[in-house]
């Protein structure tokens, strides 16, 4: 048992110690991927992301009248969850109050002193007239005294009579002045009254309409609906500590889902290749499996720098042929358009292209391995044309090998370079020059740094979705 038992203990290391072996001498050699071109149809794409939005929608108002009480702003003080489903006359938010408040007290407390001040002027205004009507009342009966003292003095002496017809003449004349004053100070009782009464009527009235548009600081749904945030100008939500402006008080919208667009930023590399009309492949990141088309339906005519970047890009609107119920505004989505297609090219991964110095090569098994100089043509997502250096049959590396030192440059002729430098770059089917091809996709592709295409970001900016399948691997 004990020999036994020292075999079993013996053959346990052989196997640990040839598994431990295999291990650390296994090669790190990178797998050798190798690939042919392929001739057929091409596809020019242009692959964004976007965010779904909706192409109309219904605005939530906060309250109206704001600027007419010099509320100018306020905020968001609740607001129901972005994308709530509500019912006509649902509750939707709640604005802050604190500022319309503070202007109701202020002005009922105007209120109450034009209030004084108004019963205030009808006292003194009604005594200023009692005053003015008794002095009325006691030059009338001294009047008619006088008119009797001038009948009882017929039979005194003239200059009797002549003294108290002076008297009956100033008395009709005080009189008569009196009474004037009188209507004076009745008018300018009366004027008085309507300028308090105006001030008062005034202070009420203000006092109303701030009432009244308090009572909408209080948001309720127009119609039924779903709730989505507004955005503001960076682009962030408007939630709860937003500001709302008087002058454009919207609070929240209602969008309507059956016609949505995907909007999106294309590069200023790209978007020459861009027109309205064309068709687009849109995919959904929340629902990979769903698919839907679209079509260009708006393109910038000026170009933004976005918040965070320094590339210049155009806002691109597509509108979704199709109506899902899944599709929610705000949802990323992967827009694929199409703006050109060329017949009968040969074309290879964008993978397989590299750049060194001046030249634009991929890596060709002939025989052994060669750096064989390419002129390419236009690119989409994964694919490039090439237009001179390859053929249908050669076999290319997908990879590049760890080392290159030693590896052969195979160039160009001279007349072929020289034939495609002589071509109009500008025309849509240009034949462009090796060195303009390859500063080109180094733009699209940054950080390549002269290693290899592959070895970047793909065009568009946008991360790999996965390799697609090639003619064969070693």
């Amino acid at each position: 048992m004990t020999t036994k038992r020292y075999a079993y203990i013996f053959a346990g290391v052989l196997i640990l110690a040839i598994i431990l072996f295999l291990i650390f001498t296994k090669s790190d050699k990178i797998q050798e991927v190798v690939i042919q071109p392929e001739f057929g149809t091409f596809p020019i794409e242009v692959t964004t992301t976007g965010e779904l939005i909706a192409k109309s929608s219904e605005k939530i108002y906060g309250p109206e009248g704001l600027r007419q009480i010099r509320v100018y702003q306020t905020k968001i003080e609740d607001i129901i969850p972005d994308g709530t489903v509500v019912d006509s006359g649902q509750y939707v938010a709640t604005l802050d109050r604190t500022e319309i408040t503070n202007k109701i007290k202020d002005e009922e407390s105007n209120l109450e002193k034009y209030e004084s001040q108004l019963i205030k002027s009808k006292l003194d205004t009604s005594l200023e007239l009692r005053n003015a009507r008794d002095e009325l009342i006691n030059l009338m009966y001294n009047l008619e005294e006088k008119k009797i003292a001038l009948e009882q003095s017929k039979y005194e002496p003239p200059a009797t009579i002549r003294q108290v017809e002076i008297d009956l003449e100033k008395g009709e004349r005080a009189y008569t002045q009196a009474e004037k004053n009188y209507k004076l100070r009745l008018d300018k009782a009366i004027a008085t009254m309507n300028e308090v009464n105006a001030e008062y009527n005034t202070a009420q009235r203000k006092l109303n309409e701030m009432t009244e548009v308090l009572k909408q600081f209080t948001v309720i749904a127009p119609k039924a609906g779903m709730v989505i945030y507004r955005r503001s100008w960076d682009g962030s939500k408007m939630g709860v500590g937003a500001t709302i402006s008087a002058w454009d008080p919207v609070v929240a919208e209602l969008p309507d889902l059956s016609k949505m667009i995907s909007k999106t930023y294309v590069n200023e590399i790209d978007i020459s290749k861009v027109k309205v009309g064309q068709h687009v492949d849109i995919g959904i990141d929340a629902f990979p499996d769903k698919k839907f088309t679209g079509v260009v339906n708006e393109v910038a005519n000026i170009g933004e720098q976005l918040q965070g970047t320094n590339a210049k890009v155009f806002e691109v609107k597509i509108l979704i042929n199709e109506f899902d119920s899944i599709l929610r505004p705000a949802m990323t989505t992967k827009n694929t358009i199409l703006t050109a297609t060329i017949d009968s090219v040969l074309y290879i991964p964008l993978e397989s292209v590299f750049n060194n110095d001046s030249i634009t090569f991929v890596y060709k098994k002939k025989g052994g391995l060669v750096k064989q100089q390419v002129i390419l043509g236009q690119s989409n997502y994964d694919e490039i044309i090439v237009k001179e250096g390859l053929t249908l049959e050669d076999d290319i590396l997908l990879v590049p090998p760890e080392s290159d030192e030693g590896i052969e440059i195979m160039m160009l002729p001279s007349e072929i370079l020289d034939k495609y430098k002589e071509v109009n770059e500008t025309t849509a089917d240009s034949l462009e020059d090796p060195q303009t091809t390859s500063d080109s996709l180094m733009k699209r592709n940054r950080g390549n740094m002269g290693k290899g295409f592959n070895q970047g970001n793909r065009p568009g900016g946008q991360p790999p979705t996965g390799d697609r399948p090639r003619r064969h691997a070693n």
